[in-house]
């Protein structure tokens, strides 16, 4: 925060090359099977054909669009079609045997760019390193390599769906990719939509992945918790992205239930269900909620109004708010008012956690280097305490969509 205007950080953005421009961050020996590639494939996502499609690799006009949101540093995630996948990478199902070399070929294609596209801006985008699962020590290879290569947002966890054909995420199978993360301290990173199952393409099919994506993703929280992941690796660092925050406090509430019971249970051998809790605080150390107050943060993206009121129970140290820049139901260009829909009201000091001092705790950023760019282009204290009583017009966010006494058009 710097004096009276708050020192903004978007813990949930995305960004990639333009397809061709990927090819001279492959290895020479994957060059022809790339142009191979490239000269048949057809782009799925609207967004990524439209004029505005280099709001991903444009940097000059990211950080001028970015601040004039007021906005002045950002955790960068994928969002173009990586060498050799079929769609965006956060959809894409795991690869194949035949496929795998490739694949892995078209991730290493972009965490190098990446690092170049982060280093256009020093100190203003921790770039999110990406991973495949098949190998784990092929990975902990990748994520040594990343991160001295200057990507300081961590990695991103791909998610094990049903179906996938790989261990699950509680699966110690794992380990060495947890404990490369601690050594480093590289926090992992899981967002919201990489971790459903396919399910077609028929109507239903996408309402139904809508209602169920999150829980989906969820999965790693409890996955990783009672898989002991934690206990083994005591600085590991997860943060769940864009998957919303208000479901946190339940869940929680559930997951130390069921940690309390089948603990409990373990130690009455006559029961059935003794069976089920057996090994488990062995294998786990702390509880859930422990746990999440000593390893776990959201990145809440827009955080809802109707979240708000949770975020003690949540953690006001664990908040992380983002803008989802470049996306359609990001909250660019009205992040402003996205932030007063939510936020107006509060104290100034939790502001400032949420919308940005938490982030900086997580990923490194330098508050010196940032507070000065936000001391001319950050909102007003006095800005965000305004409640907002209009939604833009051309705003397009969920963020908007409830606001109490906000009129929604």
């Amino acid at each position: 925060m710097s004096a009276r205007r708050y020192t903004v950080i978007s813990a949930d953005c995305h960004a990639g090359a333009d397809l061709l421009d990927y090819r001279p961050y492959l290895e020479k020996r994957h060059h022809d099977d790339f142009d191979a590639w490239a000269a048949t494939y057809v782009n799925p996502y609207e967004d990524l054909l439209a004029d505005t499609a280099d709001r991903n690799w444009n940097s000059a006009r990211r950080l001028t669009e970015l601040e004039a949101d007021g906005i002045v540093a950002e955790v960068v995630y994928p969002n173009t079609i990586p060498p050799f996948f079929p769609s965006a990478s956060l959809m894409a199902p795991a690869p194949t045997r035949e496929e795998y070399e490739q694949r892995w070929a078209g991730l290493r294609a972009h965490n190098r760019w990446l690092a170049d596209f982060c280093a256009e801006a020093p100190g203003r985008r921790a770039g999110v390193a990406q991973i495949l699962l098949n190998d784990p020590d092929e990975a902990v290879r990748e994520i040594r390599r990343t991160r001295q290569a200057g990507l300081t947002g961590g990695i991103l966890l791909p998610g094990t769906p049903p179906g996938s054909g790989l261990p699950e995420l509680y699966s110690q199978t794992y380990d060495p990719i947890w404990a490369v993360c601690d050594e480093l301290g590289v926090p992992v990173n899981h967002h919201g939509g990489s971790a459903s199952p396919p399910l077609g393409e028929e109507p239903a099919a996408r309402a139904v992945f809508m209602v169920e994506t999150t829980w989906f993703s969820h999965r790693a929280l409890w996955h990783l918790i009672f898989g002991g992941a934690f206990r083994r690796h005591p600085g590991l660092t997860l943060v769940l992205t864009e998957q919303g925050s208000g479901w946190i406090p339940g869940v929680l509430d559930m997951l130390d239930y069921y940690h309390g019971r089948l603990v409990a249970a373990a130690a009455r051998t006559a029961t059935a269900e003794s069976k089920f809790g057996a090994g488990l605080a062995a294998a786990m150390g702390r509880g859930p909620s422990e746990v999440w107050r000593d390893n776990c943060f959201v990145g809440a993206s827009f955080m809802r109004p109707h979240e708000v009121p949770l975020r003690d129970r949540i953690g006001l140290d664990k908040i992380m708010w983002g803008c989802d820049y470049p996306h359609d139901e990001g909250t660019t260009p009205y992040s402003r008012e996205g932030l007063r829909i939510a936020y107006a009201g509060l104290p100034p000091e939790e502001i400032a956690a949420m919308a940005g001092g938490n982030a900086a705790r997580v990923y490194g950023f330098d508050l010196g280097l940032l507070d000065p760019i936000a001391a001319g282009v950050g909102p007003t204290v006095e800005e965000i305490a305004r409640p907002l009583d209009d939604v833009p017009q051309g705003a397009t966010s969920p963020a908007f969509a409830r606001g109490g006494s906000v009129r929604v058009w």
